[in-house]
This record gives structure tokens, C-alpha cells and sequence, in this order.
């Protein structure tokens, strides 16, 4: 059986997709999945072992320049490599207009999605052949999971599998002596202030921890520089490919993370993860998984106000070292 999937993006959304692949696997064997995925992201769904064809889009640059996308010849060869598979079933797991119009639209088979009420966007429903209705109350890793299972036609058993940490970790390896913290995020108001992260690092590395402390742009490296000044073993990685991101972090005894993609990456690797939640609500898109510990600040009532963001004030770095405490232990 050979299925189509269209799940373009953000990296969190593509993360939550691959459990749904590793359930078919289960119920169906044999099959095999292509994947249409923004081309920033175009690494993850090769690292799931059903995946046999990877399609690049590149919606988010092609939207800037349309008429240069016209000219280059990417669109046209996009088209191509889109409709030259006949699926048995086409899956858009997106839910968005965008998905339905530039993908799923233009692949041959039948296509399937969710119904006008459970997609993000309602008129995406309009160009499925095919429709099914997916609480949308519920944590983003289960709606995906139960909208395959209805397009394919099997039950659903136990909690979801990512099946992508045998590509990157060696289960033979010593105990890592190590921890990962993501302190980069898009908003500002998801970014856990920087005093407080200063404190944290004092802290665990007091207890014997190195950190280590990935970026990926230039505003990015600067916080890691200045976080890591003047503190004992604490390294800013350099600039790495999102493969070698997640190879580092799944050879981490554990991360502290704000809402950002690379959490849900730590969560699908199985590494223990502290998760900081300001603005945002962590229960449709927390982490999924074994270890994942959801904090979020809501006790504003001790809190230092002097820090930025605010909303982070009550969330403290002693909070949030107790809690990486209870997860992780020095080898």
C-alpha cells in the first residue's frame, strides 16, 4: 500500500506526524509512505523507516517571490515529482487551505482529510474526496494518530511511537554526562529570561553537569554567548545542521526547553525534558512522550518582577531545577 502524506510544516507539526506512520506500520504491513514537507524541515520524515520518498515544497520562500519561483522551474518540476505516484490514499494532515490548494489538490489518488469542523482551516475540507471527524480537544500526536487510523482502517493500541531514536542515538553508550538547553525561541514572550537561565546553569553545573547550548541564527548565538560567560562547562555548539542538532541532543541526559521545535525533537528522541510554558498552553501541543515535564507560569504571586518576559516571573530557576532533579542524575 502506498500513501501519500502532506504535512509541510512548523517542525513541532512534523514531529507529531511520525507516530501516526509508525501505527500504520503495525496495522498494515508492507506499507510505505511518501511525505510532502517544507524544505527546511525535508530531513525529519526520512529519518522514520516507512518513509520512502521525501517531496520538498518551499511554500514560505516561493510566496515571497511568485513570478521567480514561475521562472526557475521549481514549480513546474515540484508538479512532476507530485503527480508521478499513484497513491492508494492521499493524507492531509495539515488541515490549512495551503495544503489542500499547493498539495494535496494535485496528487493522484483518493484524498482524505478532516471533516469542515475538525481542520484548522474549514474550507481545507472542500477538496477531499474524503472526510472524518477528529476531536480537536485533544493533544495534536493523538489527532493525527486517529485521523490515519480511520483513513486506513485500523484500531489504535497504547501510546504513540516517534521510532526515530535508533537512527541518531547508540543505546551501547556510556551514560551521558551532559545536558541540552534550548533557550531559543520565535516570540519573545516564550523565552524564559536570561537571568534565569544563568542561575540554572550555575546550578547544574555545580552538580556536575556540562551543558551544552545549540543556536540557529545569529540573535540566537549571541544569547548562547552570553549565557554561557563566566560559567564552568558550558559549551555553545556551533552552527549545525538540524541532523547534527539532533544528534546531539539524543545523546543528552536530559533537556530544559522553552516552547520551541526542537522540544518536540527531544521529546520524539525519549530524552527527559523540562518544557517552560508562558503564553502559551502546553495541552494540545506539549511534549508527548516518555519524561516530558510541562511547566508552565502561573504562580506570579512570589515572583521577581524585574524579569522579561513578566509572564515568566513565578517560574523560577528553583522550580525548574527540582524538576530536572527528579529527572536526571550525574553518572
Amino acid at each position: 500500500m502506498k500513501v501519500l502524506i502532506v504535512k509541510t510544516s512548523s517542525m513541532g507539526d512534523v514531529i507529531h506526524t511520525l507516530p501516526a506512520l509508525t501505527d500504520a506500520t503495525k496495522a498494515i504491513p508492507g506499507i510505505q509512505f511518501d511525505w510532502v514537507v517544507e524544505e527546511g524541515f525535508a530531513e525529519i520524515p526520512a529519518w522514520h523507516f516507512a518513509v520512502d520518498r521525501v517531496i520538498p515544497v518551499a511554500i514560505r520562500r516561493w510566496r515571497k517571490n511568485i513570478w521567480q519561483t514561475l521562472r526557475s522551474g521549481e514549480w513546474k518540476a515540484y508538479r512532476k515529482a507530485l503527480t508521478e505516484q499513484q497513491y492508494d490514499v492521499i493524507i492531509d494532515a495539515q488541515g490549512l487551505l495551503k495544503s489542500a490548494v499547493l498539495a494535496t489538490r494535485y496528487a493522484r489518488g483518493i484524498r482524505c482529510g478532516y471533516d469542515k469542523t475538525s481542520a484548522r482551516e474549514s474550507f481545507a475540507s472542500k477538496f477531499y474526496d474524503r472526510t472524518y471527524s477528529v476531536d480537536k480537544n485533544q493533544h495534536a500526536v493523538e489527532r493525527t494518530r486517529q485521523l490515519f487510523a480511520q483513513v486506513l482502517g485500523y484500531e489504535l493500541k497504547g501510546r504513540g511511537d516517534f521510532a526515530i531514536r535508533s537512527h541518531f542515538a547508540d543505546e551501547q553508550a556510556p551514560a551521558s554526562d551532559y545536558l541540552v538547553f534550548l533557550h531559543s525561541t520565535t516570540r519573545f514572550d516564550k523565552h524564559w529570561p536570561e537571568t534565569y537561565w544563568i542561575e540554572l546553569i550555575a546550578k547544574a553545573t555545580d552538580a556536575g553537569w556540562k551543558i551544552k547550548l545549540p543556536w540557529g541564527n545569529a540573535e540566537e548565538q549571541a544569547r548562547a554567548e552570553r549565557l554561557a560567560k563566566g560559567q564552568a562547562n558550558v559549551e555553545v555548539l556551533p552552527k549545525l545542521t538540524l541532523a547534527k542538532v539532533t544528534k546531539v541532543l539524543a545523546g543528552a541526559a536530559g533537556c530544559v526547553s522553552v516552547d520551541t521545535g526542537l522540544s518536540h525533537m527531544a521529546a520524539a528522541l525519549d530524552r527527559p525534558n523540562i518544557i517552560l510554558f508562558g503564553s502559551t498552553d502546553p495541552g494540545l501541543v506539549g511534549g508527548y512522550g516518555k519524561d516530558q515535564i510541562c511547566l508552565e507560569a502561573k504562580d506570579q504571586s512570589q515572583a521577581n518582577r524585574d524579569v522579561e518576559p513578566v509572564v515568566f516571573a513565578g517560574l523560577t530557576p528553583a522550580i525548574v531545577w527540582k524538576a530536572l532533579q527528579q529527572q536526571v542524575t550525574v553518572g
